[in-house]
């Protein structure tokens, strides 16, 4: 593949794997909307570390503005589609759940019938293990998602009906990728990853929805962005997990590795648990390792060693960015 459209290319994910597709010389057009969410300051500062390959161009472009589309499309021609432009966050989903329509499910939808338009026929959705709450672990693509239980999940389940459809109506190859908790370096800074680690080494109170024995199926950025590159490869359509495939962490074992690696104790506040948030979360990869030959490569503890020392070269830089 020559050229690629990543959309999102501003967030935790979307700039990882640009980053990865210029390494491999090919050539990137990001594109973001650069919405307030959270500090613009994060989403400046990746883009401008992609600024300066002469591979990269970037379009401040919103994914639900067609007439902007049309004319990105008409300019470029892309081999593929890699979708990973989305309104994230389980909580801020229950609270304003239109804009995750908007743009989870019609913009998604505007890229495939672009991707119709112009005939490209590789297409990949960036989806969320969020869709498998209260499904027997370790959760298998298979799985009936049909009962998300947060808007955020909802409108990942349309985005991945459509591609769905699009696939069977047009012959549009799609990877639906579905993420298991993602951290590292430069993560956003409404995940817990980011909250505690600076909470701790700033000695502030750390706000835990729960006791803390809720755990995840943590998964390092770069296996992220390398599992998502994997997914160009031509299926059909399918559905993989990308999640660290080994036993959950729980919260609480995350904060005691942050204590241990920062060298100061955590100061916890438990509130109550929030209804819309999921218990445990655990990837079943094997599919995806039997079709896209993906393991992830980074276990827990060395990528929890990698963000703290990313934190502490750049310190000035975190001490910033603005905590949602």
């Amino acid at each position: 593949m020559k050229k690629i459209l990543v959309t999102g290319a501003a967030g935790f994910i979307g700039h990882r794997v640009s980053e990865l597709l210029l390494k491999d010389n090919i050539e990137v057009v990001g594109i973001d909307n650069l919405n307030d969410y959270y500090d613009l300051a994060l989403k400046n500062y990746r883009i401008s570390t992609l600024k300066g390959n002469e591979k990269f161009n970037f379009y401040p472009i919103d994914i639900e503005n067609l007439y902007d589309l049309k004319e990105l499309f008409s300019e470029h021609q892309f081999d593929a589609v890699i979708n990973l432009a989305a309104r994230a966050g389980v909580r801020y989903s229950v609270e304003n759940p239109d804009i995750y329509v908007s743009t989870n499910v019609q913009g998604n939808l505007n890229l495939l019938n672009m991707c119709k338009e112009h005939g490209i026929f590789k297409y990949i959705l960036a989806s969320t293990s969020s869709l498998y709450a209260g499904k027997e672990m370790p959760f298998v693509e298979t799985l009936d998602v049909s009962e998300p239980i947060s808007p955020y999940a909802a409108s990942k389940k349309g985005g991945e009906v459509m591609c769905y459809a699009y696939h069977h109506l047009y012959n549009i190859d799609v990877s639906i990728v579905r993420y298991f908790t993602v951290y590292g370096p430069l993560s956003r800074p409404d995940m817990a990853q980011l909250w505690f680690m600076k909470w701790i080494d700033e000695g502030k109170e750390i706000l835990l929805n729960g006791d803390g024995t809720q755990s995840r199926d943590f998964t390092y950025i770069d296996d992220i962005a390398k599992g998502t590159i994997a997914a160009l490869k031509k299926v059909g359509y399918e559905i993989f997990n990308l999640g660290g495939g080994n036993n959950p962490i729980s919260i609480n074992q995350m904060i005691q590795s942050y204590e241990k690696l920062l060298g100061k104790k955590a100061k916890v506040k438990n509130l109550p648990f929030d209804k819309s948030d999921m218990t445990k979360t655990w990837a079943d990869i094997s599919k995806t390792k039997k079709l896209l030959g993906w393991v992830p490569e980074t276990d827990f503890e060395t990528g929890v060693q990698k963000c703290v020392s990313h934190y502490k070269e750049n310190l000035e830089f975190y001490k910033s960015i603005r905590l949602n």
